[in-house]
């Protein structure tokens, strides 16, 4: 379970569900009581309205009440976070141990020295955690010089679509917002059920609104004193009907173009820069530069010939190392381009399922989460072979394409 750094923030998001519960509460008695039964019923004698409306709305309460708890559960227990690095499990375990002999109260003062953490620059060991789960794919996201990106705060590689959510200062899987209301960070793993949940609400809101109009319209031309809990439930229901749909639609348009939030705000400017597997030994091109995985260690000998990335090793590869070797071509998207959009159907299928039933009831989790394979951390779009025939890049030879293997011995 991962909370907000804040406090404001911690207490806000732990009232919130206490408020929203009211609110539930407030209007399932205006609309059951004092429309359903006390206007339709008792005062108009139409049962039939009464019995529509009330079916209708606990329909559409239990769906958003069965989609709340799913995306507060999961955002609770399986947020969607990244474990930390080494380098950070041991800053956080110092701090503690000082607040311990310090004191409670004591963050360490004025004493930089004391706060600061040694983590801030990438991992130089050529055998980092973690490095090697990146150049066993095909393509990557990465930095200039071909590594993937760093994230300091985790002391972790960053792999792709994955973002540091300050809130919460962990990094998160297709982070797309913290939000007090459903108690966290929306990622990965709750971003489908969020969707079903604004969605769910904002019909919710609708049916509301319309008993509530109706019935007030009623009692306006019957010269029927006007029940101020209607009005009340109508401002209600007003504002997270909108706030709601706008919510819903926002995150439906991120769904069809595979963006998240954190990605949409940025993604007209955006470039991306991408490690391309290209056929072992290829010298850099003309408009894109080369690296070969797995790095060269950093004993040196002025003797020993040049790998491709411009390092000699002491000692020679030996031949099991060298079929081993990946190389890589760092090559730039254009701006906006987006190597992650795979059509807008596929986009959809991949946050809310393969099925109807998928995108209607919150069963099953994002198939993205499981899509993981040899060539990538997420499925690509076409973006990917357009840059391969934009840079002339060469194919990978057939004989070459198991060398995944031998790295997995």
């Amino acid at each position: 379970m991962v909370g907000a750094r804040r406090p404001e923030t911690r207490w806000v998001t732990r009232l919130i569900p206490f408020f929203l519960a009211g609110c539930a509460g407030f209007s399932t008695y205006v609309f059951v009581k004092r429309i359903c039964v006390d206007f339709y019923i008792e005062s108009r004698h139409n049962s039939h309205a009464a019995t529509a409306f009330l079916a209708v709305f606990f329909v559409f309460l239990f769906l958003m009440l069965l989609t709340y708890f799913r995306v507060f559960l999961v955002i609770q227990f399986d947020p969607g976070v990244i474990p930390l690095g080494p380098l950070a499990v041991e800053q956080k375990q110092r701090e503690k141990d000082r607040r311990k002999k310090n004191g409670c109260c004591n963050r360490g003062g004025d004493d930089l020295e004391a706060n600061r953490y040694e983590g801030y620059w990438p991992d130089p060991n050529v055998d980092s955690p973690g490095l090697e789960r990146f150049y066993s794919k095909d393509v990557f996201i990465c930095h200039t010089d071909g590594r993937p990106r760093w994230c300091s705060s985790c002391s972790n590689w960053k792999q792709d679509r994955v973002s540091h959510c300050s809130e919460i200062d962990r990094c998160v899987k297709k982070m797309d917002h913290y939000c007090p209301w459903v108690g966290g960070i929306v990622g990965e793993t709750s971003f489908k059920f969020f969707v079903q949940f604004t969605f769910y609400t904002a019909i919710y809101c609708v049916v509301v609104l319309v008993a509530a109009g109706m019935s007030l319209r009623e009692a306006l031309q019957g010269e029927v004193t006007v029940d101020g809990f209607v009005i009340a439930l109508l401002v209600i229901a007003g504002f997270f009907g909108i706030f709601t749909s706008a919510m819903t639609a926002t995150s439906v348009r991120y769904i069809c173009v595979n963006l998240t939030n954190v990605d949409y705000l940025k993604a007209k400017t955006l470039v991306h820069q991408l490690a391309i597997r290209v056929p072992r030994g290829t010298p850099p091109g003309p408009n894109y530069g080369v690296i070969t995985y797995p790095l060269p260690k950093p004993e040196l000998s002025p003797t020993s010939p040049p790998s491709s990335n411009g390092m000699t090793n002491r000692e020679p590869i030996s031949p099991r190392d060298l079929l081993a070797q990946r190389t890589f071509a760092i090559v730039r998207t254009e701006k906006g381009e987006n190597p992650f959009d795979i059509g807008v159907y596929r986009n959809w299928k991949s946050v809310m399922g393969n099925s109807v039933i998928d995108w209607l009831l919150p069963l099953n989790r994002s198939p993205c989460e499981a899509f993981e394979n040899n060539e990538s951390f997420y499925e690509m779009g076409p973006v990917v072979q357009e840059l391969r025939a934009r840079y002339r890049l060469p194919e990978i030879p057939t004989t070459e394409k198991a060398s995944r293997d031998v790295i997995a011995e």
